[in-house]
């Protein structure tokens, strides 16, 4: 890997805290923007020779190549990121990207799963009376109830969650922390899967989601339990843990609440990241008035 790439990454991931996810997702943008500009540049990739030309070239390439429009932007990003970072440095006087736009994408509304469909599952005989049953229904609970990512859900230990208080901590990207309210019941289902731990399983770990064995629960264990878990409903096109922080999302705003509490509960770090959703409550506002007898009357649909 190019040299400046290295010390931008490590600036990312030791510096701003980004995950290694995020910082391996960075790498590779500008390693395939690398190659790119050498074989269109003389084989040299020399950051002050790159001008926004070149880069827009990239992109249209990108477009030939099938790429997805929601791709290349964060393409772009990662490359925006990494010249900021240099004129930071001293290593070039200015940004190329700075004035430069990406591709337009039309986003696609969140799924998210109707309330009565989630309380058939939640309240119905899925899942059994067992450690990973208990376990189940709960991480299925928790992630409709409070909207947190699952990587926030395995993060979890034992002391994060304040019973006294009905608080639960948890930790989002770049490690920022914040505190989620939950009801009666469901800490009633927190207190039932930890005698339920202790009954079953080796709980000396300090995680408060584990497998049997004791070790600290993956999120690919819990996506996966998510998935077969929401396949038993039948209108859902898409199953996975973000749609019930969709749904989390979605259900708040349509039962009155703030979109800034919203924001603050799903640890969005800007309104327009939340916002999406009241787009997604718009619509399901027009379903129902669709459904209403008069609105069927001539001259009587919404939004007509």
């Amino acid at each position: 890997m190019n040299r400046l790439i290295d010390l931008f990454i490590d600036y990312i991931r030791y510096e701003r805290n980004y995950s290694d996810y995020t910082a391996l997702s960075y790498a590779k943008d500008l390693e395939q923007f690398e190659e790119y500009a050498k074989a269109n540049n003389e084989s040299r990739f020399e950051p002050e020779t790159i001008d926004s030309d070149i880069v827009r070239n990239w992109i249209v390439f990108l477009l030939d190549e099938g790429i997805a429009a929601s791709s290349v932007n964060r393409k772009l990003s990662s490359l925006k990121s990494f010249f900021k970072f240099l004129v930071k440095q001293g290593i070039v006087r200015t940004n190329p990207l700075r004035l430069l736009n990406g591709p337009k994408t039309k986003k696609p509304l969140p799924y998210f799963i109707r309330e009565k469909e989630m309380d058939l599952l939640l309240d119905g005989d899925s899942f059994k009376d067992d450690f990973e049953g208990v376990r189940n229904r709960l991480i299925l609970e928790l992630l409709y109830d409070t909207g947190i990512r699952r990587s926030e859900l395995v993060g979890i230990k034992n002391a994060d969650v304040d019973y006294s208080a009905s608080l639960l901590k948890v930790t989002g990207k770049r490690n920022k922390q914040r505190l989620i309210p939950f009801a009666e019941r469901l800490k009633n289902l927190l207190i039932a899967y930890t005698e339920i731990r202790g009954k079953e399983t080796d709980s000396g770990s300090d995680w408060f989601f584990i497998r049997k064995n004791g070790k600290q629960l993956s999120t690919g264990i819990v996506y996966n339990i998510v998935k077969r878990s929401l396949s038993d409903i039948s209108t859902l096109s898409k199953r996975s843990p973000h749609v019930l922080r969709h749904s989390f999302a979605t259900s708040m705003l349509n039962n009155g609440a703030e979109l800034n509490a919203v924001k603050e509960l799903l640890g969005h770090s800007s309104l327009a990241s939340t916002s999406v959703y009241t787009h997604t409550t718009f619509e399901e506002l027009k379903k129902v008035y669709h459904a209403h007898p008069r609105a069927k009357k001539e001259g009587g649909f919404y939004g007509h």
